[in-house]
């Protein structure tokens, strides 16, 4: 499998490989041998959740563009999880959070990455009626802080200790989105966290059936950057995407991101359809319609594939 190969290797051999690969694999499918194409598992996250909904449409794309691949996606606790199944050659592509990412390059990367692909915002999701209004107000109440491994967790934590409101200030459950939907409309959690683009389907669904509020966290957007980083930004949460009153919040960008040891002409291609066809991934969610050219390369921490790279530079962004 490509995904042994070494990080110095890779250079010099992965594109006519990558070609030879894929050719064979297409007249391999021409003769009903499915099992013979490149597999590419894409790690996503919540079945609701927006990078489950970005994979599914990428990986409708990559079967039908490229003959000589296999694509698939992996429903996961999302993007710290997806980062160890890439690094770890058990996944090919994933989606992950900036802020899971070491704050500098590492020296031999595992995982590489091939764009910056939309920002995902924090949302901290509260009945309409209910006690929380304020991220103090969470002070002693049972809330969902995003499950284990998940990016969300990761920055809802974060955001706690700055508060000051970490450790046992509140009572922690670590829960997936559709877990924490149905914990807040059975009354087991008074709110919960959880990090995606817009609109993030299973907080939409629940918008349907309850009246929601999203608390404002727009004013920690400071306090975490002097903490952990530059990454960290603040964007809106509209009125028309959850039927809710407009707040601010904290976001951080999430990239796609490979396995270093992937040929450079497969991601080449992948790269390459991820840009041509924004408008189709976008009629999947919303946020894919987001992506450019100009901002994909913009991976920092990771630098990006050598095939990504190359399709930016003769495109140009």
């Amino acid at each position: 499998m490509s995904r042994h190969w070494s990080v110095r290797g890779r250079r010099r051999t992965a594109a006519p490989l990558a070609l030879l690969l894929l050719v064979a694999a297409g007249v391999a499918g021409c003769r009903d041998e499915p099992a013979s194409r490149v597999p590419i598992r894409i790690a996503t996250g919540s079945p609701t959740a927006v990078y489950h909904a970005f994979g599914k449409s990428l990986a409708a794309l990559l079967n039908r563009e490229l003959p000589g691949v296999r694509a698939e996606v992996m429903v996961t606790a999302a993007s710290a999880q997806n980062v160890r199944l890439v690094g770890a050659g058990d996944a090919e592509l994933g989606f992950t959070q900036a802020d899971v990412l070491p704050a500098r390059e590492p020296e031999h990367p595992a995982v590489l990455a091939v764009a910056r692909v939309y920002d995902d915002l924090l949302h901290l999701v509260t009945t309409a009626g209910g006690p929380i209004r304020t991220l103090a107000d969470l002070r002693g109440r049972p809330v969902s802080v995003g499950a284990d491994g998940s990016g969300t967790e990761i920055t809802a934590t974060r955001l706690l200790a700055v508060a000051q409101l970490g450790g046992d200030r509140v009572r922690q459950e670590h829960l997936g989105l559709d877990d924490s939907v149905a914990a807040l409309r059975e009354g087991r959690i008074d709110a919960f966290f959880f990090s995606g683009g817009l609109p993030v389907r299973g907080v939409a669904d629940l918008a349907q059936e309850t009246s929601l509020r999203m608390v404002d966290l727009g004013e920690w957007t400071e306090p975490l950057r002097r903490a952990y980083g530059q990454v960290y930004v603040t964007r809106d949460i509209p009125r028309s995407v959850y039927r809710t009153d407009p707040v601010s919040t904290v976001a951080n960008p999430n990239y796609l991101i490979v396995n270093a040891n992937l040929p450079a002409e497969l991601v080449r291609e992948v790269t390459r359809l991820l840009m041509d066809r924004r408008e189709e991934l976008a009629a999947a969610h919303p946020a894919a319609g987001r992506m450019s050219p100009r901002s994909a390369i913009v991976t920092t921490p990771l630098p990006l594939h050598p095939g990504a790279a190359q399709w930016y530079r003769d495109t140009k962004p």
